[in-house]
């Protein structure tokens, strides 16, 4: 019974994992969709910190904004709106992939290529634009 239970064990097919397939800069950048994902969580309790810090008076507010102007909140901030860009990039290559558009090897790798250029770039944009409504760094 035993040799029979092993036998069977040993002709059992293997799941694919990692170790056999080729990393691809498409399953890596899901892995980061999904730690984006994670991040927003995060990233709102600032929100709420900040909102429940403007509405309870001029002291608790004055204490999120000395946090957020250190380098630490800085970047976070900057992380913050990074994650929720990629986020949002990637959501709409999901979209375009559930309307059957994009599979290809070229496609897949573009889109991919795409909203990790796409996230950068536009983060960088709005930090910029920020800064420059703000009237430069303070």
């Amino acid at each position: 019974m035993a040799e029979a239970k092993t036998t069977r064990l040993k002709n059992r097919p293997l799941s694919p994992h990692l170790q056999i397939y080729k990393p691809l800069l498409s399953m890596m950048m899901s892995i980061v969709h999904r730690i984006t994902g994670g991040a927003l969580f995060f990233g709102t309790l600032l929100l709420v910190w900040w909102l429940t810090a403007a509405a309870a008076g001029p002291n608790a507010y004055a204490t999120v904004q000395w946090f957020m102007e250190t380098l630490l909140g800085r970047l976070i901030l900057f992380g913050y709106t990074w994650a929720l860009i990629h986020h949002m990039l990637g959501g709409i290559k999901h979209l375009i992939w559930d309307l059957g558009y994009g599979f290809g090897p070229v496609e897949r790798e573009w889109l991919t290529v795409a909203t990790l250029v796409g996230s950068v770039g536009f983060t960088i944009v709005i930090w910029i634009v920020g800064y420059l409504v703000m009237g430069g760094i303070r």
